[in-house]
């Protein structure tokens, strides 16, 4: 994989580490091709079916700005226990007056981590994001904000 991410639906609605939808990018370095899988409670908007649905392989040039593809096997921390890892981290935000997105993840290696990292955000994009947490995805360790 190169990124994992959650996608937030109305309904059901997503918590405790849960989504209602998610994409994975695969990539093969060696034949050049990366494919798309999403996963998904329902029908929806956005080219959600219901169940798993992989989209045609694509060109794909090796890897692109900072992100690079990482072994499944170095995924061996869930989104349950990064939230639990990121909440603890998130007195400062969470304790703030107001209303709060939902929590939104993705999971991907770049050059700023040796393993890959769950990204924990409250909101919809990373760069809309009021809140962001980092927890290694191999050994749920809290890398920052």
């Amino acid at each position: 994989p190169i990124r994992i991410r959650s996608l937030n639906l109305a309904n059901p609605k997503s918590g405790s580490g849960r989504a209602g939808a998610w994409e994975i990018v695969y990539v093969s370095q060696s034949k050049g091709r990366q494919r798309a899988f999403t996963w998904s409670a329902i029908e929806a908007e956005g080219n959600l079916h219901k169940g798993v649905f992989g989209t045609l392989e694509e060109a794909w040039s090796g890897p692109r700005g900072a992100t690079q593809p990482f072994l499944a096997q170095a995924l061996k921390i869930d989104t349950p226990d990064a939230l639990q890892t990121a909440i603890l981290h998130s007195s400062e935000y969470l304790n703030k007056p107001g209303d709060k997105p939902q929590v939104t993840y993705q999971c991907e290696l770049t050059a700023r981590f040796p393993d890959p990292m769950w990204r924990v955000f409250w909101g919809e994009s990373v760069s809309a994001a009021q809140w962001s947490i980092f927890v290694d995805a191999t050994t749920g360790e809290y890398k920052g904000h």
